[in-house]
């Protein structure tokens, strides 16, 4: 018989940011589990639920009993289970032993490999109760649980304290115990609308139950649903065209759905006299202080107005929608003063006092950083054209802020409060306070990048000093582990490099060499410029992964270490394009063909090919080809037209065949041998200035 079956941990409320990963995870678990154990019937599927206090997933078609199965148990090989009289040998009576047979029950069988010896027996299939308990045991032991707790007087452990267990098999109660607590049909509902204890009659009324009698929307993904659709009424009751999807929308929505079992969106509002205060210091306050939703007008201007979730749904929710103002208030309140009292002291008057801040016991304070970065921004403003007496004093104020009372209370706020605190010191700081806000971009994967040359200089010289200073000194990221963002910082410099249209091209390995000229010789390593370029094409890997690139198309420019950031997509996209013409694939094997000859012979020869020792007419006629394409193809490289020369370069694939077909390249007269080895390093250089693409598959 199969009937669907329900799983629930009622529990003292959950950690809301990983409530969707511990419901996928428990979700998963029990369904996996129970298909090892041949519990599935074929249609099963798994739908999870999750509120602040249950975990549960609902299987349909559970058997209440497996199988009978047909086991077999492969034994030992006919030559090493019989002697050479035929009798068993150690080997085998010692399987035949853990069997729990005589050597006679045993089959032989044929194989890929020879004889050998089996036991066959049929399994009775078990019933449900017997494994149910375990198998949710061990889907609660593989939850991403960072930290667990234990209750009471017993030893069991989970990242809350468990109050209650179901394992109901359409209408009848599996017995077992989960956590040291007996599995029974009783929940709870809602903790203020729903009232004693509710009887889940049959498992697949569970939703239904609980919505019903409990006030509790179960489903994480309808209860997410309902809060976005009542959060854009709300939204345009206050004002026609008004939005709440402001930045970190998505990880708020996902919060706020896991913190109630029966969302109700409010609104609330604030003094107009906060507006005063820039607008991340009260989205902030709103959104990760408060977890309120923010409202801007059609024109994108904040309104006084909130939106919040609310767990309870009342009558008169004025005293609720009062509380929340009352407290968001206080917080507004605070940024307010923090903004006019850190307005009283310049930015410039802030840098000195970074003396006093370490920001790192080897690499000194927060001011002799901001010193190195200056000078590293000078040196880049220079490259790429930027006005240096923007350059110079953006860097020598873009950590000021980190003393101003309105970053200490918000960190978030970095960059973002220099900016306004320079246009309030000086009206002249116009493009340095723009630098100084820019200069942390990108913050995180697709934020927007630095827009001009003066900011591009500040971030390039701050990330650069980063990386330079932190995997210097050995504090190099391992695993999931990178307590210096380093990866990020990483990513920052190539997709600026990469990505940015209205610079002059930079050489990323000479970047970091340039910044390691800034520390003291004795406090980094030598190597780190090296080092620290290898790490960063590690991490261009990714990054052109999410561009849609392939694996093997990646390898072919990678694995040339390339440090000119800018010319990586041209040179990615030329590839794609080279794959679709019809004689990519034979050009790409002559490719390989190629480097395993040269690699062979020891590598590329030294010399030049000499046109005088070209005896056979296949190899003169590659030779020429060549040569002809290595002047047309050079301007196209040049003008970084990477697919129209890998199209040029396709087209020698006639002689490259008939090279390989008439030519012996490998001969006994050295002179000959390397002076063809030459030739074929010359063409391979023609690819490898695009890419090596004999490592493209077929």
């Amino acid at each position: 018989m199969s009937a669907p079956l329900l799983v629930e941990l009622l529990t003292e409320e959950l950690p809301p940011k990983v409530l969707a990963r511990l419901m996928e995870a428990l979700s998963r678990g029990v369904h996996d589990g129970l298909k090892d154990k041949f519990f599935l019937a074929v249609d099963a599927e798994a739908k999870s639920f999750a509120t602040p206090r249950r975990l549960a997933v609902l299987i349909s078609n559970v058997l209440d009993k497996q199988p009978d199965r047909q086991i077999e148990r492969k034994g030992p090989a006919l030559a090493s289970a019989l002697d050479a009289a035929g009798k068993p040998t150690a080997a085998l009576l010692g399987f035949a032993k853990s069997c729990g047979v005589d050597v006679a029950k045993l089959e032989k069988r044929s194989g890929d490999k020879g004889e050998y010896f089996v036991y066959c027996s049929r399994q009775k299939g078990e019933p449900l109760k017997q494994h149910l308990a375990a198998i949710v045991e061990t889907a609660l032991k593989k939850l991403p649980i960072p930290k667990v707790m234990r209750w009471g007087g017993g030893e069991a452990q989970f990242v809350r304290p468990v109050h209650g267990v179901i394992l109901l098999h359409g209408r009848k109660v599996v017995p077992g115990a989960v956590l040291g607590i007996k599995s029974g049909n009783k929940t709870r509902g809602h903790r203020f609308l729903s009232k004693g204890v509710i009887n889940i009659g049959q498992a697949k009324d569970y939703e239904k139950i609980l919505k019903l009698s409990g006030k509790v929307l179960a489903s994480f993904e309808v209860r997410r649903d309902a809060v976005t659709k009542a959060l854009d009424v709300e939204a345009n009751k206050i004002a026609s065209g008004a939005s709440w999807n402001l930045n970190r929308v998505n990880e708020l929505v996902d919060e706020v759905t896991s913190l109630v079992e029966y969302p109700v969106v409010l609104a609330g509002g604030f003094d107009k006299a906060f507006l005063q205060v820039p607008r991340e210091c009260l989205i902030i306050s709103m959104q990760q202080h408060q977890r309120y939703f923010p409202l801007v007008d059609k024109q994108g201007k904040l309104l006084p107005q909130f939106l919040f979730v609310s767990n309870v749904k009342t009558a008169n929710p004025k005293e609720i929608i009062h509380g929340n103002e009352r407290v968001l208030r206080a917080r507004l309140s605070d940024a307010k003063f923090f903004f006019e009292q850190d307005k009283k002291t310049k930015l410039v008057d802030r840098v000195p006092k970074l003396a006093n801040v370490v920001y790192h016991n080897k690499l000194g304070s927060q001011l002799e950083r901001v010193q190195r970065i200056q000078k590293l921004a000078i040196d880049i403003a220079g490259r790429v054209n930027a006005q240096k007496e923007t350059v110079e004093q953006a860097a020598y104020l873009c950590k000021g802020d980190l003393l101003t009372e309105m970053v200490g209370e918000f960190p978030e706020l970095q960059g973002i409060m220099g900016k306004y605190y320079a246009e309030n010191d000086d009206s002249k700081y116009a493009h340095v306070a723009v630098a100084i806000r820019e200069h942390y971009l990108p913050r995180y994967a697709g934020d927007a990048l630095p827009l001009n040359a003066e900011s591009i200089s500040v971030a390039l010289a701050d990330k650069l000093d980063t990386l330079v200073g932190i995997y210097g000194i050995g504090l190099v990221p391992t695993g999931d582990k990178d307590p210096f963002g380093l990866r990020r910082q990483a990513l920052g410099v190539i997709r600026i490099l990469a990505e940015s249209k209205n610079i002059p091209s930079l050489d990323v390995l000479l970047l970091l060499q340039v910044t390691r000229s800034y520390f003291p010789n004795a406090v980094i390593a030598d190597n780190v410029a090296q080092d620290l370029h290898a790490f960063m094409l590690e991490r261009l890997k990714p990054y052109l992964r999410e561009k849609g690139f392939e694996p093997d198309e990646i390898d072919a420019v990678v694995s040339l270490n390339p440090t000119r950031m800018d010319q990586v997509l041209p040179r990615m996209t030329a590839i794609k394009e080279f794959r679709r013409l019809p004689e990519a694939q034979a050009v790409a094997a002559a490719n390989k063909r190629i480097r395993n000859i040269l690699r062979q012979a020891g590598g590329a020869p030294a010399g030049e090919v000499d046109s005088a020792r070209l005896t056979e007419a296949s190899e003169r006629k590659l030779f020429e080809e060549v040569r002809a394409l290595d002047g047309q193809v050079t301007p196209l490289l040049k003008s970084g037209d990477y697919a129209a020369a890998l199209k040029r370069l396709a087209g020698l694939r006639p002689a490259v065949d008939e090279f390989f077909d008439k030519v012996m390249v490998m001969v006994d007269d050295s002179a000959v041998r390397q002076n063809r080895l030459a030739l074929l390093n010359r063409l391979s250089n023609l690819f490898l200035n695009v890419a090596d693409i004999s490592r493209l598959q077929s």
